[in-house]
């Protein structure tokens, strides 16, 4: 990046505090939120921008409609803003002020006041719905970009900037689905955005630094006393399959790692923990609310118990009745949440239940009072993070390509569905945008991404049961593991009989334990294509690498083989 570049990122990055502080005064400032939505765009994140967006949309409505909750105080706030004039935010580029019946009738900003205000909502929900559109283009959300337009269109029929969005939009689907005309049920709705430590993010813990060691060792030391965690060096994934698969060399990045403290035999437990972060996607099944363990048979002696304030919701025991209630259990208490992500269309499932441990994350953190990002269970983990400078999309006319950004996004589950959890735990997500901003979120879901397990249903092979262990999420990945794991309540790890290849297994002290995220009797290639979508990567383990440059020699090997009798043929011909 260069000075130009950053002394504007610099000074960007100042107006997004600005106005987020006054976010924080103003909580219902739809003027603000589209302030900080274009400061999101010029600063290349167009996912925070359409969150934004979507925010300041929402205000509009509640504005506009006598007996909204937040009308009085969005209205009044609106007052305030508009009072001094038109707000240069709702402006269409190369005008003086907005237009607000496309070209038919422009703004006046003089006169009676209710009659001002009702034109500068309209504006504002023009701007909404052109940001909305555009931004989620941009992150390849295209059937919400395209729901956005429409309605934007709706009430716009003649707005240039929203008809050359729609314009945009299908053009970039026709080239995604390679057709000529566009159904819009068939348009992809999940793209990719940021996976980054925002540089305004103050709640990532310095991970290396003796005060985390040892707080961590402190919690292995009950659910795996043969294991300490400590700082070591991990092949860096990369954005794609690379030449350094034939090098003896490759580069690495610091983490910490899980590793044996004394001799650990083969079949051994290594890890035992339990977590409350859980979630199913199952409806009205048999499965306790708290840790997601099947729920023991029911009847004279059961130890099943239930909420007393809530249908339906059941715990295996009084213990997790007891962890629910001090958890995370009184955000949530009949509060017409069960339901939420529940049997999702099966396309949709993993998502869902990324949504579900997101949800739990936030009742957890409106419960114990604490910042979402400051929970125990997802301090310490890392979300395979990039650093800002390489997302950063480049405006200079001798760019390089884009970056590819790794974390997976979606108007449902990373705006829309977090809002709508949110609103069920009856939080003012306007009130509260210090605890639960989008960038909040993604970076919850980063984590996620990277160190949640997950059961499958046995009968359909559907993931249905999620987890976030934190501990065990300390054990690095790798494709030819020493440890082999089971969940069923509590997460356990022990020690492989035997690993790849037939070796022997069993851990010397010292040494690291290495665990597996994904199906290790999968080939190379798609254990590396799982790895971008999780982890933000291609592996790099020692195993990939190997498997990975014999396939490249015996695919050479064999079109010099095939050139070779081609040769010949021709030569005979």
């Amino acid at each position: 990046m260069d000075s130009d570049s950053e002394d504007e990122t610099v000074y960007l990055l100042e107006k997004r505090r600005i106005l987020t502080e006054g976010l924080f005064r103003l909580p219902y400032d739809l003027i603000a939120y589209l302030e900080r939505a274009a400061v999101h765009s010029e600063l290349g994140y167009p996912d925070l921008a359409a969150g934004d967006s979507y925010r300041a949309l929402l205000l509009c409505d509640e504005c506009a409609n006598e007996g909204f909750e937040y009308h009085e105080d969005a209205l009044e706030t609106l007052r305030l803003r508009a009072a001094d004039g038109f707000p240069p935010v709702l402006r269409s580029p190369g005008t003086a002020h907005a237009d607000l019946a496309g070209g038919v009738e422009a703004l006046t900003i003089d006169g009676d006041q209710d009659q001002r205000t009702l034109q500068v909502i309209s504006a504002a929900s023009a701007r909404c719905y052109r940001n909305l559109s555009i931004s989620l283009l941009l992150c390849g959300c295209l059937k919400s970009a395209f729901e956005f337009c429409s309605r934007g269109l709706a009430a716009k029929p003649e707005d240039e900037e929203l008809l050359q969005a729609m314009e945009y939009i299908e053009n970039m689907a026709k080239r995604r689905l390679k057709v000529d005309e566009v159904e819009i049920n068939d348009l992809p709705d999940t793209g990719l955005v940021r996976r980054e430590i925002y540089p305004w993010n103050d709640h990532e813990p310095n991970r290396f630094s003796q005060e985390t060691l040892d707080f961590l060792n402190g919690q292995l030391a009950e659910v795996a006393p043969k294991c300490e965690v400590k700082v070591t060096e991990l092949p860096t994934l990369l954005e794609s399959a690379s030449n350094t698969d034939d090098y003896g060399i490759i580069p690495t990045n610091k983490q910490l790692g899980l590793f044996a403290k004394a001799d650990i035999e083969p079949g051994e437990t290594v890890l035992f923990e339990f977590s409350l972060l859980a979630a199913n996607n199952r409806l009205k099944e048999s499965l306790c609310d708290a840790c997601s363990s099947e729920l023991p048979p029911l009847g004279e002696n059961t130890e099943v118990v239930g909420c007393p304030e809530c249908d339906d919701i059941m715990f295996c025991n009084e213990d997790c009745l007891r962890r629910a209630q001090e958890a995370y259990h009184p955000a949530v208490c009949d509060k017409d949440i069960d339901t939420v992500a529940k049997d999702p269309n099966p396309r949709e499932k993993p998502f869902a239940l990324y949504l579900l441990l997101l949800s739990r994350s936030l009742a957890m953190a409106a419960t114990q009072e604490v910042h979402p990002l400051e929970l125990t269970e997802v301090k310490y983990i890392w979300g395979d993070f990039l650093p800002s400078s390489a997302n950063a999309v480049s405006l200079s006319p001798n760019a390089p390509p884009p970056p590819i950004w790794t974390l997976p996004f979606s108007f449902q589950y990373n705006i829309s569905g977090p809002l709508h959890v949110l609103e069920k735990m009856d939080i003012d997500i306007f009130t509260s945008l210090a605890e639960y901003d989008l960038w909040i979120f993604n970076t919850l879901y980063s984590k996620f991404r990277g160190t949640a397990s997950a059961r499958v249903n046995k009968r359909n092979g559907h993931p249905e049961v999620a987890a976030v262990h934190p501990l065990w999420s300390l054990a690095n990945h790798d494709c030819n593991p020493n440890v082999q794991w089971e969940w069923g309540g509590r997460m356990k790890l022990w020690c492989r009989e035997k690993r790849i290849g037939d070796v022997p297994g069993g851990i010397k002290a010292g040494e690291e334990i290495l665990n597996h995220y994904c199906d290790i009797d999968l080939k190379v290639q798609d254990r590396r294509e799982w790895a971008q979508g999780s982890l933000g990567g291609w592996c790099m383990c020692e195993r990939c690498r190997t498997e990975a440059a014999e396939e490249k020699a015996q695919a050479t090997n064999g079109t010099s083989e095939e050139k070779l009798v081609n040769g010949y043929a021709e030569e005979g011909a």
